[in-house]
């Protein structure tokens, strides 16, 4: 079950109680303070791109690159 904002349509959080019983994924960008929760795990990542294992040594921009 996705749970979705009523005045914006904004994604919340989803529940699975068959798949995860007990847990409910909160999308956290949609928190107020989304960098006091930094996530601790990496989940489903069975199917992930290959080149998604070293997204994180790519080179950042703040903006689009001049």
């Amino acid at each position: 079950m996705r749970s979705f904002c009523a005045a914006c349509g904004s994604g919340l959080f989803y529940r699975n109680a068959a798949v995860l019983p007990g847990l409910v994924d909160v999308q956290t960008s949609t928190l107020d303070d989304p960098d006091a929760l930094p996530p601790t795990v990496q989940v489903q990542v069975a199917e992930r791109l290959g080149w998604m294992k070293h997204v994180h040594e790519l080179p950042e921009f703040e903006r689009y690159p001049g």
